[in-house]
């Protein structure tokens, strides 16, 4: 089966990318240095391409009580331009993945998921549609999605655009124009720096890149791939996925027990998943699960994803990685790991079985790195 391309492939081979199948999308992973393209994200700004997110619109006079229904969040209480973060469960509360939803309008909303569970999300919200007066559509084929990131991103992004930057506050959204091309402008990202989204119709994408290219390189915007991406969200402490997240977890596991709502007023409060989740919410507090935690090595070795994590006294095991990186802003290798609670305090000493050997390392509280504000 090949491939699927982005709008803008042609425009990464034209630059030298190093290009790799992420859920089925031949996708760039550098462009040059991955430790430049992280240190351009956090020092200046970095431009990324993000076109294999997967978009599904909902319209209709029920279109919030069908996200209500479906989602874990709130998302009818959501007013126009604003956008959340939630997350989509099966009924015995296991995380189907993560989203991002944007009110576009009074009856419409954006919902953007994982590429990797875009079809799965979409077939979900298709089925639980019925009854309502809503409908869901496929828009993965009408977006292209650009964004710029990084504490330059703001000033590079101004002279292009004719939106109210500094009224656009994280997790909100606005029709725009871009470079003279129309956009949905997303005050959002995975990087832990402040940026920009711009989900465009795909044949102006090619163009909205070159100017922003243009526009950002004498603050020094150089281009980004999926492998920085990557130690950027480790750093921000941001779940990812099919390591942070599965569905052999709830919200409450994964200690994002807040994004789920069961103070909903819409569909007598029900959505699917609840009954499951509120047995996971009081579990969670008379015995609490395995916690997420940051654990910082002093030594080279790199903890990787499914590495177990063993007390540092007697080398049994409490827990295992999910995802793990050398962290250009730190210079040191940093993981994210499940932990039994009682190991899960900050400043407790336990260990990574890296091939055999017990590499000490620190637990410390998440994120490794916090912008400031």
């Amino acid at each position: 089966m090949s491939l699927r391309s982005t709008a803008i492939d042609s425009v990464h081979r034209a630059l030298g990318a190093t290009m790799t199948d992420f859920a089925g999308w031949d996708m760039p992973l550098r462009y040059g240095s991955e430790r430049e393209e992280h240190n351009a994200v956090r020092t200046r700004a970095g431009l990324f391409d993000l076109s294999h997110m997967g978009e599904i619109t909902v319209t209709g006079p029920g279109a919030g009580e069908l996200l209500d229904h479906a989602l874990v969040g709130f998302v009818s209480a959501l007013a126009v331009n604003k956008a959340r973060y939630t997350m989509i469960c099966a009924p015995d509360g296991g995380i189907l993945d993560d989203l991002i939803v944007y009110r576009t309008g009074e009856t419409e909303f954006l919902v953007v998921a994982n590429a990797s569970n875009a079809q799965l999300v979409l077939d979900e919200l298709t089925a639980r549609a019925e009854g309502f007066d809503a409908a869901v559509r496929d828009d993965r084929d009408a977006y292209a999605l650009i964004a710029i990131q990084g504490p330059e991103a703001t000033a590079i992004l101004a002279p292009l655009t004719d939106a109210d930057l500094p009224g656009l506050k994280y997790y909100t959204s606005l029709p725009a124009t871009v470079a003279g091309r129309p956009a949905l402008l997303a005050r959002t990202g995975y990087t832990g720096e402040d940026g920009f989204e711009l989900f465009v119709a795909p044949g102006d994408a090619a163009e909205l890149w070159a100017a922003l290219s243009a526009a950002g390189s004498s603050a020094g915007l150089i281009p980004c791939g999926l492998s920085c991406r990557d130690t950027l969200r480790l750093e921000a402490g941001m779940p990812l996925y099919g390591h942070e997240l599965t569905t052999s977890l709830t919200p409450f596991d994964a200690g994002l027990g807040r994004v789920v709502r069961f103070d909903k007023t819409t569909n007598g409060g029900d959505f699917v998943g609840r009954a499951a989740l509120e047995k996971a919410a009081a579990e969670a507090v008379t015995s609490p699960p395995q916690v997420l935690v940051g654990l910082v090595s002093a030594g080279r070795r790199v903890p990787r994803a499914e590495m177990r994590v063993v007390s540092a006294t007697d080398g049994s095991v409490i827990g295992a990685i999910t995802s793990g990186a050398p962290s250009p802003t730190l210079g040191k290798p940093i993981a994210m790991a499940y932990v039994d609670a009682d190991h899960a305090v900050p400043g407790t000493t336990v260990a990574v079985d890296v091939r055999g050997t017990h590499e000490p390392v620190e637990v410390v509280a998440l994120p490794f790195y916090k912008r400031a504000r």
